[in-house]
């Protein structure tokens, strides 16, 4: 009877401790999902976006508290460290779903992976391992640059489609603020956000002028300065806005066709540039390949290690130069 009795306790106390720690785990994936889900996300890269503006008035305190770091005490390190929301404005030109914490421990891991695979693979000295540490660990900074890059240039591009849809919101009798509301629905990213962010502080009792001039520090290309110049001088003095921005959505047009038309003309001097940078390189790896010894002595005797020196610092006076030649600002 007492061994039945034990024996049914010990199986309602292993149901009861199972149903636990099943509540346990529901409770922690509904406090995550709150917190991580993917409303809460949408939700807090909205106010991440909003805090992007580097205006200190009143009514832009709003939503300005954007965190470096998940980490209190990291928080409290990185809010001590120069230009540091500088590189967080980047990660926010970038599109990219980071913190500064978090671009600076890719830094680290790319750094300490770089410092062990060349000193333990290739049996490098400690300089030439630091070196290469801190050669290859900011790699995630030129990567950052490229995603911002590519998302400038695509905003840019869109630019004038924007400006053409509120041209024809405007004469069809809507608001200049539900214009604004009409590009973030109805375009495609990065411009929406970006105006959906601006309709928002609206909304949140930020003036006009103040959201624009944010648009214009999150984001700054020229074509876009025109735009929110245009605007703000337009409604301090007057005018027939339609017609102000059809004339910049054309003058942006031009400008954008004669960009892709001297990338064209140039394209030549770009595959030179390339040719001239890659050949010596690709040659040497040939050579060295299929005749070692001869090659040999440029990394392994005195007057090779110089040789090697000179022609690498004209090498690179020589790039520095072809970039200037090519690239033709409009």
């Amino acid at each position: 009877m007492l061994q039945n009795f034990a024996s049914n306790s010990f199986t309602v106390i292993a149901v009861l401790v199972f149903i636990a720690v099943l509540l346990l785990l529901e409770g922690l994936y509904l406090i995550w999902k709150a917190q991580n889900g993917p409303e809460a996300t949408k939700i807090d890269k909205r106010l991440r976006a909003l805090s992007a503006a580097s205006d200190i008035g009143v009514q832009a305190q709003l939503l300005k508290q954007r965190l470096l770091s998940g980490v209190p005490a990291f928080q409290r390190l990185l809010l001590n460290l120069p230009r540091v929301h500088h590189l967080d404005r980047l990660i926010l030109q970038a599109g990219l779903d980071w913190t500064v914490s978090k671009l600076l421990f890719y830094i680290v891991i790319s750094g300490c992976l770089s410092f062990f695979v060349v000193s333990s693979f290739f049996h490098a000295g400690l300089l030439v391992s630091l070196g290469a540490a801190v050669g290859l660990g900011v790699l995630p900074l030129p990567y950052v640059q490229y995603k911002r890059n590519k998302r400038m240039s695509r905003f840019e591009r869109q630019v004038p489609e924007a400006l053409d849809l509120l041209v024809r919101a405007l004469r069809s009798g809507h608001s200049f603020s539900s214009g604004l509301q009409m590009i973030g629905e109805e375009m495609a990213e990065p411009i929406a956000n970006e105006f959906r962010i601006v309709a928002d502080e609206v909304n949140f009792g930020v003036s006009l002028n103040q959201a624009l001039t944010n648009l214009s520090e999150r984001i700054p290309l020229t074509d876009l300065r025109y735009f929110v110049v245009a605007v703000l001088i337009q409604r301090d003095s007057g005018g027939n806005l339609t017609e102000v921005l059809g004339n910049l959505s054309r003058l942006i047009r031009e400008r954008l066709k004669m960009m892709a038309k001297v990338k064209v003309l140039s394209s030549e001097g770009r595959l030179s540039a390339w040719v001239l940078g890659l050949m010596p390189f690709v040659l040497a790896g040939i050579m060295n390949i299929f005749n070692p010894k001869f090659m040999s002595p440029l990394w392994t005797d005195s007057i090779g290690i110089s040789i090697l020196q000179y022609m690498l610092s004209f090498m690179a006076v020589g790039v520095v130069i072809l970039r200037k030649i090519i690239r033709i600002r409009v």
